[in-house]
């Protein structure tokens, strides 16, 4: 394979990436704003507040953790940026939202390659989130105490 046929076929796969990553964040980010005029996505975020409470973070944190533990970061992401250009969360909580989704990512389909090649997928599930548990919430006590409304 020449220098110029790897470029054009690398172009070309991230041009794919990037289509099919839009195929799911434009939709997802119109859904959103829908269910916010509606004022679903607020009945939502009070309803699972306790998720993120102990975290010291706002309601408005729900959403995009939710989305991103779904979906994933790549996907996730697009809802995270909307709300730090909208300024609807601080910075902490964007960080407490990031770390958490760095930690306990992609659950559906590392769970699934991983139990493909051998591994017990609730064990594998039950380590990754009482991980990013705990992390989040050691980060937000002692290194990001709550108290810090700096948007972001």
């Amino acid at each position: 394979m020449g220098t110029a046929q790897f470029w054009q076929q690398t172009g070309l796969g991230l041009v794919e990436l990037v289509g099919q990553i839009a195929v799911i964040v434009i939709p997802l980010m119109i859904f959103m704003e829908i269910m916010k005029d509606l004022n679903i996505l607020d009945r939502i975020s009070g309803k699972l507040h306790w998720t993120v409470k102990p975290f010291g973070m706002k309601p408005d944190a729900v959403f995009p953790l939710m989305v991103g533990l779904v979906f994933g970061i790549a996907y996730g992401a697009g809802l995270i940026i909307q709300a730090a250009r909208e300024g609807t969360l601080c910075k902490r909580d964007l960080y407490l939202i990031s770390l958490f989704l760095v930690i306990n990512h992609s659950v559906f389909e590392d769970t699934l390659l991983f139990v493909a090649i051998g591994a017990n997928g609730w064990v594998l599930l039950a380590f990754r989130f009482a991980a990013s548990i705990l992390v989040t919430w050691a980060v937000s006590r002692f290194l990001m105490p709550a108290g810090r409304e700096d948007t972001a």
